[in-house]
């Protein structure tokens, strides 16, 4: 029978203690301890039953005998985001993309599922209304009919409608909004935060089909949530700018299917994002006849660029 229990953890690495710490044992930060309920006493087949799906059994393989199969991916419409990705989006993998609030994340990436004609792509909102992506998609454009809005936050409800649509793409809006019945936790905490990441990674893995995670970041300009979080993903995506500028750089930080050293720029303007293609040359001296905001935002983005 499950029961409930307190327990505190770090959230820099995950640790989990029974007891609060201002040191984490495992990885020696400082000040990172927060209490969250947790649930135990789950059997093996309730947890299998909360990610709606049964686990293969793995067996020992010599690696000799392990097959070469090449990932195969999905082209997105976008140069700079392929680029990014290593070459593209790989079937099963879990990308998370992180930046300041109103950066453009969930434009970017509602762009991209609007642009992808041919492709069934659902898109879970848990922070907007179906009528305000509406809104933002019709100024955006709108060439995919099969791009599917669905709000909840619910990870079992959201699995049932996975199940019913098939889609080809899943992007989640945020992932601090989800929360899975098998926590009796706040959405947002750590410990909800690790359970529907690792849910979602199942989906992904189990049915091949690539999932797009939005994250919030704090003050300090990391990734909101757990450092567990960034473990469990393939990849980390960071969109970075300024406000007063419509440049932004997307950037990789962990990839498992290409370089982390990747990033593409793209500019932001009334109808969405743009991506630059020659990107090489944003410098003040190859516009000359720019005005002087575009200069500083060229100026700003080949700053960026040569300092990563």
């Amino acid at each position: 029978m499950a029961k409930e229990k307190t327990a505190f953890f770090c959230k820099e690495c995950g640790n989990e203690s029974p007891k609060w710490f201002g040191k984490c044992p495992a990885c020696g930060a400082w000040n990172t301890c927060e209490e969250s309920t947790v649930v135990t006493g789950k059997d093996s087949k309730s947890v299998k039953k909360s990610v709606g799906m049964e686990m293969d059994k793995g067996l020992p393989t010599p690696i000799n005998e392990i097959g070469n199969a090449k990932e195969q991916r999905i082209i997105l419409p976008y140069e700079e985001l392929n680029r990014v990705l290593g070459g593209g989006l790989v079937l099963g993998s879990l990308t998370l993309v992180g930046g300041e609030p109103g950066i453009g994340k969930s434009t970017l990436l509602l762009q991209t599922a609007l642009q992808l004609a041919g492709r069934k792509v659902l898109y879970i909102s848990g922070e907007e209304s179906q009528t305000q992506i509406k809104m933002r998609a019709e100024r955006i454009g709108i060439h995919n009919t099969d791009c599917l809005i669905l709000t909840e936050t619910n990870t079992q409800e959201i699995l049932k409608h996975f199940k019913n649509v098939q889609p080809d793409i899943v992007i989640v809006d945020s992932i601090q909004t989800l929360e899975s019945p098998y926590v009796d936790a706040t959405a947002g905490s750590l410990s909800q935060i690790r359970e529907t990441a690792a849910e979602m990674n199942k989906i992904a893995k189990a049915y091949q089909v690539p999932v797009f995670l939005i994250g919030h970041i704090t003050k300090d300009g990391s990734i909101a949530g757990p450092k567990i979080l960034e473990h469990i993903v393939d990849t980390v995506l960071q969109f970075e700018g300024d406000r007063h500028y419509g440049f932004r750089i997307l950037r990789t930080i962990k990839n498992r299917f290409g370089s982390a050293s990747e990033l593409g720029i793209f500019e932001m303007n009334a109808t969405g994002h743009r991506h630059r293609r020659h990107h090489g040359r944003a410098t003040p001296d190859a516009h000359r006849d720019a005005s002087l905001g575009e200069q500083c935002g060229l100026w700003h983005a080949a700053t960026l660029r040569h300092r990563l």
